[in-house]
């Protein structure tokens, strides 16, 4: 089912005209937006505008494999449709790489969901604020205790989610879900809705160490058809955000699109051509992937990620490891047990493990509390997970990082 189809499902007629009556620009700040100043954005939407990757042939592919340190150009090579007839080499290139930077390590770790409330109208989403779910935002004492059941696991990751609502999850929510979890974890991520610098530096303050942002695409007018109302509407301001968690402090930021909603290839490029800038602008900065494929969703199971088949999610996950050999690269519950066990051998370094997207999941008490943002297809838990590495002569790694 396209995006245009989903949007016809689901919308009533009265939605529609409501939202065709209130639309906002998508591409202009709204008041209280902070706007950093940077061309990131505009050297990152040229690029992909420019990028034809037809016009690649085998031989370019070939060329952009041989080379050690691969340049813009070889990652466009690496993406298009030509670099699929050499996509065992990509593999096997992509898993020297790797075990030349990682060794055999896998990082593990958990995504926890404290609030499912959402301001935006973003059509493929579980938790747009139209879809008719279960609404739930979990206390700071239900916050401590699915900490400390996780924690209980051995993992000592984790990733703070939350639905876009600066209404219903503040930045002093978040900030005190991060401190509760430095008493439970050594490294605190964050995928939650885009912040300005100074707000970014006090969760840094309060113990987050890195920002995940999905951009979802860098098509801005397909942006705009999927993104109907709310803050997340804004597509510069999202597009910068990473920028602006670095200004914060933050020491890691990760990218991701969302792969199936429009052209992946030219979002693929576009993600990996945003990490590289962002990398040569900010060199200490950790640089993560991620390398998401839709999922259905409550209410609309029939949302799929159209022609981004497992041979092209491979040929992503190989490209960005080819064209950015020190970037960590995360393989979600999104992929199945299989998927996620072939990738890690080849080019993943980082895997999620006891995995669920609602509200209230790790303590028996909150189960179900709210519901979840999409179906995942690998329900393992932390030590199915852990032994399946070890099987397959991988080191699980519980933290990369230790503060002294």
């Amino acid at each position: 089912m396209s995006t245009d189809q989903i949007n016809d499902s689901i919308f009533s007629d009265e939605i529609k005209e409501h939202l065709k009556e209130n639309r906002i620009d998508h591409m202009t700040y709204l008041p209280g937006m902070e706007d950093v100043g940077t061309d990131i954005q505009e050297q990152v939407i040229s690029r992909m505008k420019d990028y034809d990757y037809d016009q690649y042939t085998e031989a370019d592919v070939r060329r952009a494999l041989s080379h050690e340190r691969r340049t813009p150009e070889d990652f466009a090579a690496l993406l298009s449709p030509a670099a699929l007839s050499c996509l065992e080499e990509m593999a096997q290139r992509a898993r020297e790489e790797t075990r030349k930077h990682f060794g055999n390590s896998v990082y593990m770790f958990t995504p926890l969901y404290i609030a499912n409330y959402c301001e935006n109208y973003c059509i493929y989403c579980g938790f747009n604020c139209h879809n008719k779910i279960r609404r739930a935002r979990l206390t700071p004492d239900e916050i401590r205790r699915e900490m400390e059941a996780i924690s209980k696991t051995g993992l000592q990751e984790i990733l703070i989610l939350t639905g876009e609502s600066r209404a219903k999850s503040d930045v002093e929510y978040i900030g005190q879900a991060c401190r509760i979890a430095k008493d439970y974890f050594r490294v605190i991520g964050l995928e939650v809705y885009p912040m300005n610098s100074d707000e970014y530096a006090y969760l840094h303050q309060c113990g987050a160490d890195y920002v995940t942002v999905f951009q979802e695409t860098y098509d801005s007018d397909k942006y705009e058809t999927l993104h109907l109302a709310g803050h997340k509407r804004i597509f510069p301001y999202r597009l910068n955000a990473q920028e602006r968690a670095l200004q914060g402090g933050m020491r890691g930021v990760g990218f991701a699109a969302l792969l199936g909603l429009t052209d992946f290839r030219k979002d693929a490029y576009a993600t990996g051509i945003h990490a590289w800038l962002i990398q040569r602008k900010y060199p200490h900065a950790e640089i993560a992937f991620s390398c998401p494929r839709l999922r259905p969703i409550i209410n609309n199971e029939k949302i799929n990620p159209m022609d981004v088949h497992e041979r092209q999610l491979l040929q992503v996950v190989s490209a960005y490891r080819l064209f950015m050999p020190f970037a960590s690269i995360t393989v979600s519950t999104r992929e199945c047990a299989r998927v996620r066990d072939n990738l890690v051998q080849i080019a993943a370094t980082k895997i999620s493990a006891g995995v669920s997207t609602g509200i209230g999941s790790h303590v028996e008490e909150l189960e179900d509390k709210g519901d979840e943002q999409f179906e995942i297809s690998d329900g393992r838990s932390v030590e199915e997970v852990f032994q399946a590495l070890v099987q397959q002569d991988l080191q699980p790694v519980m933290a990369d990082y230790v503060y002294v």
